[in-house]
């Protein structure tokens, strides 16, 4: 009787073991889950993605396959590709050959690009490269941690730094060899994001103080800001030079046009839905908007630099990431990409050959082609 009572008890206390070890499990998994969701990282679960990925619909493309690591990004190097990840830089051609390699490491890489020229660098870390589609043009490592750098259409680039030393941030802005010719310290505010004209002649840095966000105009033959705009209310995302010098602007609330006098305008406001992503085009802007409710219904709306709703489509479908380049954009769905022109008609694709399933990003280069990617490969949509 007493060894049946140790059995018993024996057992009781396995299932207890095995039912909290499962809590623990499921706990990690939605923990996991939700930091990758809110990040935006792509969950790394091979299991539930082939149980998951069978729906996915499969279309024509062409390949690349990148090596340099884990969180990959991609850039439009005008019929080029040029992918950063944590081991470093890679640039292909057009039929996926590649052009070179350069390693280094980065934790969380990034890359812009502009008229065949990028600037890959890494967020938190030290490095930055300057790019085309020969080889490394310029190379070094900033002396505080990257904020965030941006590049203009003429090449030349900015890069906004924490480095202590009494100051809320650093911005250094470089000619397109890679020399140095500019910087600005702010003493108040920390530094969110900068831009520079693309006449190469003035500067606009954005930074969060604890009244709201506050954008403050330079040029580049002075060290005193020309002009200031300011805004209580929202979060100012991203900014942007147009080519005639006013900058766009896109909050959580509404898109703005600030003059270099900082005089801002208001061009389309969204206060009673929620913004689920955004591109800014040549000539327009396309927002993502959600309604405030169950599921992912909302809209797709595209907005020219005058302010006009030029294109408007509902949708009920998730929308993971959009990109726009000239009067196009992309969409990648959570059932596939989808290819708009600036007015958001869908630009046809057919056929069926392979599957985007691991796509968790996409980059659109224009002509009616998109790039849906994930760390490893990319496939060219057209």
């Amino acid at each position: 009787m007493h060894e049946n009572d140790n059995t018993h008890k024996k057992k009781r206390i396995k299932r207890k073991l095995l039912a909290f070890a499962f809590s623990l499990i499921f706990i990690a998994v939605m923990s996991y889950c939700a930091f990758a969701l809110i990040s935006g990282r792509q969950l790394r679960m091979p299991l539930l993605d082939r149980f998951f990925s069978s729906g996915i619909p499969e279309i024509n493309v062409n390949e690349y396959h990148f090596n340099v690591g884990r969180n990959i990004v991609v850039a439009d190097l005008g019929g080029f590709v040029a992918a950063a990840g944590s081991f470093g830089v890679q640039v292909f051609d057009s039929a996926g050959n590649e052009t070179f390699r350069d390693h280094f490491r980065m934790s969380f890489p990034m890359i812009e690009a502009q008229n065949g020229t990028a600037i890959a660098y890494d967020i938190e870390g030290t490095a930055v490269r300057i790019l085309n589609s020969s080889g490394v043009i310029s190379e070094f490592e900033t002396e505080g941690p990257i904020v965030s750098a941006s590049i203009n259409q003429n090449g030349w680039f900015l890069v906004c730094t924490q480095e202590g030393g009494g100051f809320r941030g650093t911005v250094r802005v470089y000619n397109s060899n890679g020399d140095y010719v500019y910087r600005v310290d702010l003493a108040s505010g920390f530094i969110h994001a900068a831009a520079l004209s693309h006449d190469n002649k003035n500067l606009a840095i954005l930074s969060l103080t604890e009244s709201g966000n506050r954008i403050l105009f330079y040029s580049l033959d002075s060290v005193e800001p020309s002009n200031h705009f300011f805004l209580s209310i929202g979060l100012i995302l991203e900014i942007k030079y147009l080519p005639g010098g006013d900058l766009l602007a896109i909050s959580t609330d509404a898109l703005f046009i600030i003059s270099g006098r900082g005089i801002g305008r208001e061009l389309y406001a969204f206060p009673d839905r929620r913004l689920g992503g955004y591109a800014f085009g040549d000539e327009f802007v396309a927002l993502h908007l959600l309604d405030y409710g169950v599921g992912h219904s909302g809209s797709l709306i595209s907005i020219d630099t005058d302010g006009r709703v030029i294109g408007e489509v509902p949708s009920q479908r998730e929308i993971i990431s959009l990109s726009a380049s000239g009067d196009a954009l992309a969409a990648l769905m959570g059932d596939g990409p989808v290819l708009f022109d600036a007015q958001l008609e869908d630009v046809q694709i057919s056929g069926s050959t392979v599957s985007t399933a691991g796509a968790n990003r996409i980059l659109s280069i224009g002509g009616g082609t998109a790039i849906a990617y994930g760390d490893h490969i990319a496939l060219v949509v057209r």
